[in-house]
């Protein structure tokens, strides 16, 4: 058992006869009153995200995982494969249990959580950025703006990013897989 004090961001816990994973936590100290804990938790089995208050000092059911690194290796209709790059051992997890599907290239390298009682898959974690090739945006008009203006452009895993608009067609972005937007023009 754990606490609130124990929270952070990816811990797993049991709530609601469910497994969820923390995905944004914030302490709060009111002037008057005892101090709570806001999260928003996500279920590893639906992909549902709801809202929750805990007092502090309230007991949580933690769960036992276990991180393995997986190469994506192709999506199929909404189920994606993947290869264990220790023991060659394939799974297919649902699109659900991934938090930004349309970002994840061919080849990708990612970190799949386990749960050490009956080794099921529970969730995803992608790398923090991806390098992607833009294959389709507007060309950008110089000197129509007046401030930081953006395009949406569409990158090779099928994915829309808002990128500047000085970015063209066959340019390598690095993207932010959290919030899905725009962190810089890769050269290579």
């Amino acid at each position: 058992m754990a606490s609130t004090s124990d929270i952070r961001k990816g811990l797993c816990i049991r709530y609601n006869n469910d497994i969820f994973k923390i995905i944004e936590f914030m302490h709060v100290k009111p002037g008057k009153g005892p101090a709570f804990v806001r999260t928003k938790l996500k279920s590893v089995s639906t992909g549902k995200v709801l809202d929750n208050t805990f007092s502090a000092g309230h007991k949580i059911e933690d769960v036992r995982v276990e991180t393995r690194s997986y190469q994506f290796l192709y999506p199929e209709g909404d189920t994606f494969h993947f290869m264990n790059t220790d023991d060659y051992n394939q799974i297919t997890l649902q699109e659900s249990s991934l938090d930004s599907p349309g970002l994840l290239k061919e080849g990708e390298i990612v970190k799949i959580l386990f749960n050490t009682e009956d080794s099921m898959p529970l969730s995803v974690e992608m790398p923090a950025s991806v390098v992607l090739e833009v294959t389709y945006t507007e060309p950008g008009v110089k000197g129509n703006t007046a401030t930081n203006a953006t395009k949406p452009a569409k990158v090779e895993t099928g994915a829309e990013v808002n990128v500047p608009l000085f970015i063209n067609e066959g340019d390598k972005i690095k993207v932010e897989t959290e919030k899905g937007t725009y962190m810089e023009r890769v050269k290579e």
